[in-house]
């Protein structure tokens, strides 16, 4: 293995490495083609997909697109370049001119050289037609082809860049960044029904487990992260978890994407609340910044009259029955539809690992939820339980001490005051783009009788 010297070296080596002499022509994404401030004629390379097509007697006018940026680029090329082949869908290499379009629709076109089709598409057998709004039910049945429309296009840019900003959020405010595994021997309490995870054929002993003990799917990280605040003090993880509820609700995957965040030496609602409300404010301020015409288009086409913007922040305590779905739309409606928190609910409608309030004779737990317009619950948080005995009380009530002995073990061991939350992603980006259905804001969709690719 490289010593880190080594590799220093290697790598300055690498970047010393000497140039071409003839430039080639520039290669540009369609974004930076787009953005070019000094159109004068700088010769250029675009590669995309052709979105349309059309010829005129001396003219003939192309529409790339190459998925950086909701505009596609137009290329003019002279007549003679004109074939089957240019056809919508097809992917093209196009060389030429960078120029200043005369054209009040956009402010730079590509005067074409060379046209090279890397890829032809028959437009009689290809699913999407040219200038044709399919519905979203309707794109479901092509996972592998419907991210070429503007739409999905749209939405996982967004995707990307919301991606992008809540990683920047928590790295720039301290948090460390831990892969919490996928496969793991608890399912965090009640949290959902499992996907147990077992090997395609069974190795030996057909009554043995692979890993000696029951495995799962992950539905929470919660647990291991709270296992490494105890040593970083505030960590997070993003990635996939499951949950194997038989529904095709709108509502519901089988497979979505969890932010998880858990913070030690933290005492209060408050301040768990806060971070909760910087990570929505920030991200969503970053994604409306940096990707505008896409959310624009959501609004514009999936949800008319829908908008984004600053709220300001209403708290609600509530007690009782649990809520459901029904109930935490009308909350945030009679809150002048705006994200509201709710906390502290009862003791019995919670998991184990949720801080006993003490507050007979309510007796609740200190957990918070936030709901906002469209969706209903997008984060659901709590403090946790640091004390041994109130935690050995309760995981006695629910028959897991022998299961959870690791758990208590961190009460044993240096136990403090922590706290976190979770958000779901694809709740995060339904409620900021408007769509209705959760299968539309992930590339490939998993729930019940449905796993395609």
């Amino acid at each position: 293995m490289f010593g880190a010297r080594c590799l220093l070296r290697a790598l300055r080596f690498c970047f010393s490495a000497p140039c071409p002499r003839h430039k080639p022509s520039a290669k540009l994404s369609v974004r930076d083609a787009l953005r070019a401030q000094n159109a004068s004629g700088e010769r250029v390379k675009v590669q995309g997909w052709i979105r349309s097509v059309r010829s005129q007697k001396e003219v003939l006018f192309l529409h790339v697109n190459d998925g950086t940026s909701l505009e596609s680029l137009q290329v003019v090329a002279d007549s003679s370049f004109d074939s089957r082949e240019l056809a919508f869908g097809s992917s093209v290499k196009v060389q030429g001119q960078l120029v200043k379009s005369p054209s009040k629709r956009q402010n730079v076109e590509l005067k074409a050289e060379k046209i090279e089709v890397v890829g032809d598409c028959d437009a009689k057998d290809f699913p999407l037609k040219y200038k044709e709004r399919h519905p979203m039910e309707y794109l479901r049945q092509y996972p592998h082809l419907r991210c070429r429309t503007n739409v999905l296009g749209s939405i996982l840019r967004v995707r990307s860049e919301a991606t992008a900003a809540i990683h920047s959020f928590f790295k720039d405010n301290g948090f460390v960044h831990i892969h919490t595994p996928i496969i793991t021997s608890n399912d965090c309490e009640g949290a959902g029904e499992l996907f147990q995870v077992e090997p395609s054929s069974k190795i030996k002993v057909p009554e043995e487990n692979f890993f000696n003990i029951p495995a799962f799917l992950t539905v929470s990280g919660q647990l291991h992260l709270e296992v490494m605040s105890g040593a970083f003090t505030q960590v997070f993880t993003f990635g996939p978890t499951f949950r194997a509820e038989n529904s095709q609700s709108r509502r519901h995957l089988a497979e979505f994407y969890m932010v998880e965040a858990e913070i030690s030496f933290l005492e209060n609602l408050q301040d768990l609340m806060q971070v909760m409300e910087g990570l929505f404010k920030t991200t969503t301020t970053t994604v409306l910044s940096n990707c505008p015409e896409d959310v624009e288009l959501c609004h514009k086409f999936i949800a008319p009259g829908q908008k984004i913007r600053t709220y300001a922040k209403k708290q609600l305590s509530n007690w009782g029955a649990d809520l459901h779905t029904e109930h935490e739309k009308y909350l945030v409606k009679h809150c002048g539809n705006m994200p509201v928190f709710v906390i502290n609910y009862p003791l019995k409608l919670k998991p184990f690992y949720m801080r006993d309030n003490e507050d007979s004779p309510q007796h609740t737990v200190a957990a918070v939820d936030l709901l906002v317009p469209g969706v209903g619950e997008l984060f659901g948080g709590s403090l946790r339980e640091e004390r041994y005995h109130f935690l050995e009380q309760q995981l006695a009530r629910s028959g897991l001490t022998e299961a959870y002995q690791w758990y208590l073990d961190l009460r044993r061991f240096g136990s403090v005051p922590h706290g976190g939350f979770g958000m779901g992603f694809e709740r995060y980006l339904q409620c900021i783009l408007g769509i209705d259905n959760i299968k539309d804001v992930i590339p490939f969709p998993r729930f019940t009788h449905s796993c395609l690719l």
